[in-house]
């Protein structure tokens, strides 16, 4: 299987068409996760140096991001924003499997700059 990599505008690395990454508070930082890499960055949250993961495009003022945090509590803060849409979710959840496959899933939703979309027409 092949797989595109370009340079974003940020000069980072691209898959595909997509330009966004996901960056931890102890400076950890993969381009465009897979749910695997963002499994990854969760598990390794603590509750004392890294304490989040970003995820968003790259670029001056994102359209949409979203963050997991470790709960004083036990578990996980899920913030979800896109201003394009006018969505704000804030969750909480407990199995590091189920938010990094829910992350997957919204991101891949998402506008990404420079993200070519597709043309039905019908003959």
């Amino acid at each position: 299987m092949l797989t595109t990599v370009r340079m974003c505008a940020t000069r980072r690395a691209v898959v595909g068409d997509l330009c966004y990454g996901a960056d931890s508070e102890n400076g950890d930082r993969i381009d465009a996760p897979s749910e695997d890499a963002l499994f990854m960055m969760i598990s390794e949250l603590d509750d004392s140096d890294n304490t989040f993961v970003v995820v968003q495009p790259d670029g001056d003022d994102p359209v949409w991001f979203a963050t997991v945090a470790s709960s004083d509590e036990g578990g996980y803060e899920i913030v979800r924003r896109d201003t394009a849409r006018r969505e704000h979710e804030v969750t909480t959840a407990a199995s590091i499997d189920t938010i990094a496959r829910d992350l997957t899933l919204w991101i891949a939703a998402r506008d990404h700059p420079g993200r070519q979309t597709r043309q039905v027409t019908e003959s």
